[in-house]
């Protein structure tokens, strides 16, 4: 065992030099790793590669769940501050998006109402926020009602997100028949993987075997066409896909 942690270490050494020499750094990050090769290859990594990864889409989500993991609750201490600071409407729009991230969506509702006053009364990016606020604290016709409003105000306003909200909403409702056409509306012009996989599991949940068949296929056509960069940026939606598509077979075979 031994062995193997000496092997590995010299691994990821001998990965960081080729690193190095292939970016032309400064030679002495060579002797640095060449010299405490755990050690050097961590430093490395932090002062070199870790600030250029964190300007991509990828090494931005990983570093927003890393910091999550070690401190869950720094985002909603920092809103809180910058709250009790100063009241305005900057302040509690991002406390009360603090709090929704934070489970706690019942909390953030007073803030996103006392943010809605004045010239922001009618803000289609406020009232969003609010009707997701209100749909994590299950007052689904509420919500419904506020995007609704949301539409009246702002008729030209267009949100694919606000769409998806709408109709998980619906879905929540049980009203069905809105709920998909809002649905087939929203994929047909939305390639989003979030939606469809949304999509797929309500008419699993729905019991529309044939139907889910179908938007599978859908699927994995689309799956078939996406670069790897992509599929890692959904990483989280494929493996629910993945997962609705083990229940549709296991639902599929029950059927037959």
């Amino acid at each position: 065992m031994p062995f193997l942690g000496i092997g590995l270490s010299s691994a990821i050494a001998l990965f960081f030099i080729f690193h190095a020499i292939r970016t032309q750094q400064d030679r002495y990050w060579i002797c640095i790793i060449f010299m405490v090769p755990f050690l050097g290859s961590l430093i490395y990594f932090a002062a070199i590669c870790l600030p250029k990864l964190r300007s991509t889409p990828v090494g931005y989500q990983i570093e927003t769940k890393l910091r999550k993991t070690q401190d869950p609750e720094r985002e909603l201490y920092e809103a809180q501050k910058k709250y009790e600071a100063s009241q305005n409407s900057t302040t509690r729009i991002n406390l009360g998006k603090a709090l929704v991230d934070n489970n706690r969506a019942d909390e953030a509702l007073t803030y996103y109402q006392q943010a809605l006053t004045g010239n922001n009364a009618t803000s289609p990016d406020i009232l969003l926020q609010y009707a997701y606020a209100l749909f994590m604290d299950h007052q689904y016709t509420k919500a419904k009602e506020t995007l609704n409003f949301l539409r009246e105000k702002n008729p030209n306003y267009s949100s694919d997100e606000s769409h998806l909200l709408y109709a998980r909403v619906l879905v929540s409702l049980n009203e069905r028949e809105q709920a998909k056409k809002e649905l087939e509306t929203l994929i047909s012009y939305f390639p989003s993987l979030e939606a469809i996989s949304f999509y797929l599991q309500t008419l699993i949940g729905w019991n529309q075997i044939d139907k889910a068949n179908h938007v599978l296929l859908i699927i994995e056509h689309r799956l078939s066409y996406l670069p790897k960069h992509t599929k890692r940026l959904n990483a989280q939606w494929i493996k629910n896909i993945e997962q609705s598509k083990q229940k549709l077979n296991q639902l599929s075979k029950g059927v037959n």
